[in-house]
């Protein structure tokens, strides 16, 4: 779960570099317009999807102008089918239009991702496997992108470096073993989740010896998976990782793992179809 404080900062500070890099000296294209001219406008998606990011686009539309009015006609994290409107907008034109491409790139990404963590979770039905998202998201974007898988229904990895233990093989080498890297782990910070990642049984083996919390199972084929759920017997979390993809997914959580890791969730989303029409 995002801290609040945590989201609100994001998204103010990722609508303001989206307009400073969109506007930069000013929207030469948008002064075409009369300055008192009024409009009303619609955004609507070409596609269904799974509404996500209305926060951020309401973000952009106050800084642009606080006198523009945003209606929601479909909530947040609700579904929408193709050519549904999702939003209507009024206010001075010229306002609209500068804030535009902002706002649709907001939306088209977050929903982008909410739809597609949303398609994946429900592969998930009727296991106990929870989705998880990774580290691997657009830059600058990490805290909308993760807002937007939990809207989709998928759960949040670690936010970052800062708030959970990942020991991989660089970290395994360079501590010199996994029992002095989880061991040093306890001691540097009491209370983070500390979760190691393990290619091989015996390195499982290792990591429950040493007293991991989580143990993210890199490359494991199904069967020793299986083996893995087995042998740990509750000792500690497992979360696979590797080669999961929406055909084998449901394969994947029913070997018992507790968690799967994708991180296609974030660096492989298409963005959802949308447009702004004004209107009478």
């Amino acid at each position: 779960m995002i801290p609040e404080e945590m989201l609100d900062a994001a998204i103010m500070a990722n609508a303001r570099a989206a307009l400073e890099e969109d506007i930069g000296t000013g929207d030469i294209t948008a002064g075409l317009i009369p300055e008192g001219n009024l409009a009303k406008a619609r955004i609507i998606t070409r596609e269904p999807m799974i509404l996500a990011g209305s926060p951020w686009a309401d973000a952009v539309f106050s800084l642009v102008d606080p006198r523009i009015r945003p209606h929601w006609m479909v909530e947040e994290g609700e579904s929408a089918d193709a050519n549904t409107t999702l939003l209507i907008l009024e206010g001075p034109a010229r306002s609209l239009l500068t804030a535009e491409r902002a706002a649709l790139n907001f939306l088209q990404l977050l929903s982008g991702t909410a739809t597609l963590a949303h398609r994946l979770t429900r592969l998930l039905d009727g296991t106990s496997t929870r989705l998880l998202d990774t580290r691997k998201t657009l830059p600058g974007l990490r805290i909308a992108q993760k807002y937007a898988v939990e809207v989709g229904g998928g759960k949040n990895h670690r936010l970052g470096l800062f708030d959970a233990f990942l020991i991989k093989e660089n970290h395994i080498m360079a501590a010199g073993s996994i029992g002095a890297a989880v061991a040093r782990a306890h001691e540097l910070a009491p209370g983070k989740p500390v979760e190691v990642e393990v290619e091989t049984l015996a390195e499982l083996e290792q990591a429950l010896a040493a007293g991991a919390d989580i143990v993210m199972l890199d490359d494991f084929s199904l069967d020793e998976m299986q083996n893995a759920v087995t042998f740990t017997a509750g000792r500690a979390k497992l979360e696979a990782s590797g080669g999961i993809h929406a055909g084998n997914l449901r394969r994947v959580a029913e070997t018992g793992v507790d968690y799967i890791s994708m991180g296609a969730l974030t660096k492989d989303v298409k963005a959802i179809d949308l447009s702004m029409r004004f209107i009478d």
